[in-house]
């Protein structure tokens, strides 16, 4: 299912928390009337053998963690796939092994409108540990990439879990969490930065000065039963790409035992 639109194309991004298990759990019914023509997923924590054959009739690009069982984005796309770009150029400079398996790239077309897509997982560090040294090490690297991405003028979105809860909005319990990874000023700066730079946060932008919607909720309590969740998933476009913007969705599970991962998919669709 594609957008009827000549020129439109509709972008899902989601974090599918291992997606073996999220296929066992329902993802497939989701995806298969979801109307995306590009997803971008987070989480894979699988081999390339094991995504195309999960997903046969979809054109894929995929980073994979050199750690078994962690990380790994893809991008499955019902259009092919152009000038591929896997791992965020600069990390291998790093030789860090923990940025491996989090960011990949690639250009689709359609009608004569081309866009370039990124599928993101941005560390959840830890705060005052050296795994959010990891988490700012890789900001930064992305916000270089991000910098060369928009000098070009064109069409690109930026999707996945930023793991960064941007403003009060964007937490339910914001009080609690000041202290916390995910909330942290340094963090939420970042975010600050790429707006000021131009880029768009889609979802907030129309959705407006409003609490949420989440797109993440702990598996612990009640957190989901009583939507006291985070706002941890995003697409971020271009002036190019934003202008654009006609509809966007979170695909919240209707109930608890429905949920097939502990994100929700962000769907927007851009028009010509």
């Amino acid at each position: 299912m594609t957008s009827p639109d000549p020129g439109a194309i509709s972008v899902a991004t989601v974090n599918v928390n291992g997606v073996r298990a999220a296929l066992r759990k329902g993802m497939e019914d989701w995806l298969a009337g979801c109307g995306a023509d590009v997803v971008c997923l987070q989480e894979v924590r699988a081999p390339r053998e094991v995504t195309e054959a999960a997903f046969p009739d979809w054109h894929i690009a995929q980073d994979v963690c050199q750690i078994a069982g962690r990380a790994g984005v893809a991008l499955l796309s019902r259009l092919p796939l152009e000038d591929v770009t896997i791992g965020l150029p600069g990390h291998e400079e790093t030789g860090r092994l923990s940025h491996t398996g989090r960011w990949v790239e690639a250009t689709v077309a359609r009608d004569g409108v081309s866009r370039r897509i990124v599928s993101v997982y941005v560390h959840s560090g830890e705060a005052g540990t050296p795994k959010m040294d990891d988490k700012y090490e890789f900001l930064d690297l992305m916000t270089t990439r991000m910098d060369e991405l928009a000098a070009d003028g064109g069409r690109t979105v930026v999707a996945g879990d930023i793991n960064i809860a941007h403003t009060t909005s964007d937490i339910r319990n914001w009080r609690g969490n000041l202290k916390s990874a995910g909330f942290l000023p340094e963090e939420r700066a970042y975010l600050d930065r790429w707006l000021a730079s131009g880029w768009v946060d889609v979802h907030r932008a129309l959705a407006g000065d409003c609490d949420g919607p989440y797109t993440w909720w702990s598996q612990r309590g009640q957190a989901f039963d009583n939507d006291t969740g985070w706002r941890l998933d995003y697409q971020i476009a271009t002036p190019g790409m934003a202008s654009n913007v006609r509809t966007a969705r979170v695909d919240r599970a209707p109930a608890w035992e429905a949920r097939w991962s502990d994100h929700a998919p962000l769907v927007v669709e851009y028009g010509r």
